[in-house]
């Protein structure tokens, strides 16, 4: 990209629970935070790309919110891939900038299933419901099903991710759950769907984040403190409904982090750690195999060793993730790596300098990657 792309600013609300917010409000609130982190002025938006809310969709959202904001951007529009929409927006939003349709972007998110409707997580999920196939959860659980029945070793993976996970997020005073977990309290949980444990699952949470992405040459005329060079991103869409995929442990995730690693000029070897969409342990599992950083014995022996940790080889999400820091769908990762790249994370990774966030939809339908870098 010959203009190339940067964040130049990242914005968050609390996460949890916050009861009487509307989309709307806690969109305002991430945007305007981002705005102040990028110290721009908000005359100088352009554009605004939204996701649509899970809990509540609702027809012309994002004029509804430019409304609220009093911005009239010339380019931008609500995007619905699920979880994988927030980074799909930032190359959007990047491609857009480098055609010259827009010069500065915010790309936002905001949802309240915790306070308000959790209907699109519970609700029966394709023709499969009519035989009792019903909830997110359950399309996951067949997934780690057949993941097990392929590797034995698999709940070992599973646990590892997510005391890292926890780990990471009982050292974030932002997040949600901050309550560190050990192998045999994980082993102890409850069931929430065979082979799904709780602590396999993400939270429920409120919240809205948002990010201001400009060229790189726009940030420097700007003197934008701390800007972050988006190097490369791509996506993969496997679409299918899971009971008719050939292979339940395959998904588009390898093609979306191909065609970030082309783009970036970079691999798996060069990323210093990873923010890994986590909305169920074997989701991370499965991301790390298609993104090139190991089989899946030696992804476990990684975590055996305590890997995934910040201070590990193969550190991953350093803020907590959806296990641990939000609920919230994928954008909250973006704003980690962001802080990885600038070295203020509250579990900083030593020397990083790349970072690869992933993003994922539906129940394995789309998939999203950025790398990010200094």
């Amino acid at each position: 990209m010959g203009r190339g792309a940067v964040i130049a600013g990242i914005g968050q609300t609390l996460f949890g629970k916050l009861p009487g917010r509307t989309t709307v409000s806690m969109n305002i609130e991430a945007c305007r935070k981002a705005i102040a982190d990028a110290g721009i002025e908000k005359g100088v938006i352009d554009s605004l790309l939204v996701k649509v809310p899970t809990s509540k969709v609702e027809m012309m959202y994002g004029q509804t919110l430019a409304e609220a904001m009093a911005l009239k951007p010339r380019f931008g529009g609500v995007f619905d891939q699920g979880g994988a929409s927030n980074i799909s927006m930032i190359g959007i939003a990047a491609m857009a900038i480098e055609a010259g349709q827009c010069e500065v972007a915010l790309v936002c998110l905001a949802d309240n299933p915790k306070t308000g409707t959790r209907q699109a997580y519970e609700k029966p999920w394709g023709e499969a419901a009519d035989l009792g196939w019903s909830s997110v959860v359950a399309g996951y659980a067949m997934i780690a099903q057949r993941y097990i029945h392929e590797f034995p070793d698999a709940e070992d993976l599973f646990a590892e991710i997510a005391i890292a996970c926890r780990a990471h997020g009982a050292a974030n005073p932002d997040a949600q759950l901050r309550l560190p977990l050990d192998r045999d309290t994980y082993d102890s949980a409850k069931w929430v769907v065979e082979p799904l444990r709780r602590d396999d699952c993400c939270l429920i949470s409120d919240g809205a984040a948002a990010v201001v992405v400009m060229s790189e040459k726009l940030a420097n005329v700007m003197g934008i403190a701390a800007p972050v060079p988006i190097l490369g991103f791509g996506q993969g869409n496997s679409s299918s409904d899971v009971t008719l995929r050939r292979d339940l442990t395959q998904t588009q995730a390898d093609i979306s982090a191909q065609t970030a690693f082309k783009m970036a000029g970079l691999g798996p070897k060069d990323m210093d750690c990873a923010q890994l969409y986590d909305c169920f342990t074997v989701t991370v599992a499965m991301t790390l195999e298609s993104y090139g950083f190991g089989s899946r014995a030696a992804l476990t022996e990684v975590g055996r060793a305590g890997g995934f940790h910040s201070n590990g080889p193969l550190p991953i999400n350093t803020a907590g993730g959806l296990l641990s820091e939000t609920g919230m769908p994928g954008l909250q990762l973006v704003l980690e790596g962001v802080r990885q790249m600038r070295g203020t994370s509250t579990s900083q990774v030593r020397d990083a300098t790349k970072c690869i966030v992933s993003n994922q939809g539906g129940i394995m339908h789309t998939h999203s990657t950025l790398i990010l870098g200094q």
